[in-house]
């Protein structure tokens, strides 16, 4: 069965608005959120939905995402081409890496290790820091106080993502990757929710933010799970 596009994902038309996009996300995060699926919780479901906003609520990235998706129906043939020639470029180059225990030691050196560190702490602090603020919302203190903490994450979120950036994944450690990938995606969009609630005081922002970081933490344990005994 051909995997859906990300406009199938959401369940929303090829035209759709950016709004209508979100909306769309949102309805999706609270219908698979864990705490209402439970055990019937679908995680690769999840992963897609996170996948599929990322790229369409970008302006540049979803016109860049809808000519490749039109040009994958009009030059299928030569996009196979293409991609056979990638695949052969990167056997040729694997054939010169270093060997897998090299790779998996560097790799849990170089980018397991800090991003661990930078995403344990945004999310083992963003309870507390809503909490605070939630005791005067109104307070210029708190507030203040608040914004200088949602700075200090996406800098620390940033220097995660380069972090992430430094090594390609070992393969065995592909799906570990994959969570991690998508937890950073999530506790930026949770940032960028939350940075809206001093404009305008709107808790709904705060209660997006909220369940975007439950779904960052969510993924983490995924791929904590996923690293096995390489932890």
């Amino acid at each position: 069965m051909p995997q859906s596009n990300h406009y199938e994902t959401l369940n929303i038309d090829r035209n759709a608005s950016q709004t209508e996009i979100k909306q769309a996300y949102r309805r999706l995060v609270k219908l698979f959120h864990p705490d209402v699926t439970q055990e019937t919780t679908d995680r690769e479901k999840i992963i897609r939905i996170n996948a599929a906003y990322e790229v369409l609520s970008d302006t540049q990235s979803r016109q860049s995402y809808d000519r490749e998706l039109h040009y994958s129906f009009e030059n299928h043939s030569k996009r196979n081409e293409r991609t056979q020639t990638a695949q052969q470029q990167y056997k040729k180059r694997r054939k010169k890496t270093k060997n897998a225990d090299e790779q998996i030691e560097e790799w849990l050196r170089f980018v397991y290790q800090p991003v661990n560190r930078f995403v344990c702490g945004i999310l083992n602090s963003w309870e507390d820091q809503i909490e605070k603020l939630a005791a005067d919302p109104f307070d210029d203190e708190l507030l203040e106080e608040f914004q200088n903490y949602l700075q200090d994450c996406k800098e620390e979120l940033k220097q995660a993502q380069v972090s992430f950036s430094y090594l390609p994944n070992p393969p065995s450690l592909a799906r570990a990757a994959a969570h991690f990938y998508y937890t950073l995606n999530q506790i930026g969009d949770g940032l960028g929710e939350l940075e809206y609630f001093p404009l305008n005081y709107d808790e709904s922002y705060l209660h997006a933010g909220q369940e975007m970081f439950l779904i960052a933490t969510q993924l983490y344990y995924e791929a904590q799970d996923s690293m096995g005994a390489y932890k």
